[in-house]
């Protein structure tokens, strides 16, 4: 399978602090990565050094091998990155349709109308509440319905790889399990390949197929996501179970 996305010893820094120290890693076209870690570990500072938000010190990022830093931020949703911050943020003064425009607007250029309505009638199909609540503003939606909307935003500019930033943060049990049934069907009927940022482990490391480790900006450890679940470490640290032993530095 081929390398889509690969990191080359990234280094972040917000001033003297750094965030990120010599991260590296490897995403297969058409995989979901976790990356799991305490808050303040950098995971947030790697998914924004991606999309172009946050300079980088040293260090590379490429995309099917060619290096983004040519690029600024508001172009990378144009070579097929999408990121979907944490804390939902859709705009709130417009309906639900024109948030879903407002994703599709890096590619209009290259797509028909009739492409991209087709992209936003799959949105409606994976979120048929959106297609309901269509001419709604989108400030006026439940926090699971803006979370449903951030991806849904996302996705209707047809990205190579999809950010996610805590998608489940903040929301009742019952629309967890919606939001990761959702993305688990993004990525087996699309073959989306997604780098998932998430709190809740266990669910991050059912859903992906590989995983990393971040903790104060270094990667400790990384492995297929069912090594990782059986590690030690991460049992104790992420799972609640295990003995905790430090992985190495």
């Amino acid at each position: 399978m081929a390398t889509l996305l690969s990191i080359e010893n990234l280094v972040v820094a917000y001033g003297a602090v750094e965030a990120l120290k010599g991260v590296s890693l490897e995403i297969q076209e058409g995989d979901v990565v976790a990356v799991l870690g305490a808050n303040g570990a950098g995971k947030t500072t790697l998914l924004k050094a991606i999309s172009g938000l946050v300079p980088i010190k040293e260090g590379v990022i490429k995309l099917k091998g060619e290096d983004l830093s040519k690029y600024p931020a508001f172009r990378l949703a144009e070579q097929g990155i999408m990121h979907i911050p944490e804390g939902r943020r859709v705009f709130s003064t417009l309906t639900v349709e024109e948030n879903l425009d407002l994703g599709s607007w890096g590619i209009r250029k290259n797509r028909t109308p009739q492409e991209l309505q087709k992209n936003k009638d799959w949105v409606f199909a994976l979120f048929p509440i959106l297609k309901d609540r269509r001419r709604q503003f989108a400030g006026t939606l439940s926090g699971g319905e803006q979370q449903m909307l951030a991806i849904g935003r996302g996705l209707v500019s047809q990205p190579k790889i999809l950010l996610l930033d805590e998608p489940s943060l903040g929301l009742a049990p019952i629309l967890v399990l919606e939001i990761f049934r959702v993305i688990r069907q993004i990525h087996e009927e699309e073959k989306v390949t997604i780098l998932l940022v998430e709190q809740n482990a266990r669910k991050a490391l059912g859903l992906a197929d590989y995983g990393y480790i971040l903790e104060t900006g270094k990667i400790v450890l990384h492995d297929a996501a069912a090594a990782l679940k059986e590690s030690e470490h991460v049992k104790a640290a992420y799972l609640g179970g295990g003995r905790f032993q430090r992985a190495s530095q």
